[in-house]
């Protein structure tokens, strides 16, 4: 069975209290901030959990498919906002 290391642990921990439950308004959108090392992976994920779909966008430049996945330079602390298409 895999067991993750005490720091990825905390890294995960931290990376979901930073996403501050985000709140899905009428336009369907989700709000949050990440903790520092948080990658797009991860908030593309995020994004398509919150809003269950698939079919979303960010409302800036931050992240965007491309070959490989998921890619951009998410900063901590700043808050992201994706919306469904």
């Amino acid at each position: 069975m895999f067991k993750m290391s005490f720091l990825k642990k905390l890294f995960v921990l931290s990376a979901f209290v930073f996403a501050n439950a985000a709140n899905c308004d009428i336009n369907g959108c989700v709000t949050f901030s990440v903790a520092a090392g948080t990658g797009c992976a991860w908030m593309c994920e995020y994004c398509a959990n919150q809003l269950g779909t698939n079919n979303y966008y960010f409302t800036t430049p931050v992240c965007a498919y491309q070959t490989g996945g998921c890619m951009g330079n998410p900063i901590a602390g700043v808050s992201y906002t994706c919306c469904s298409a």
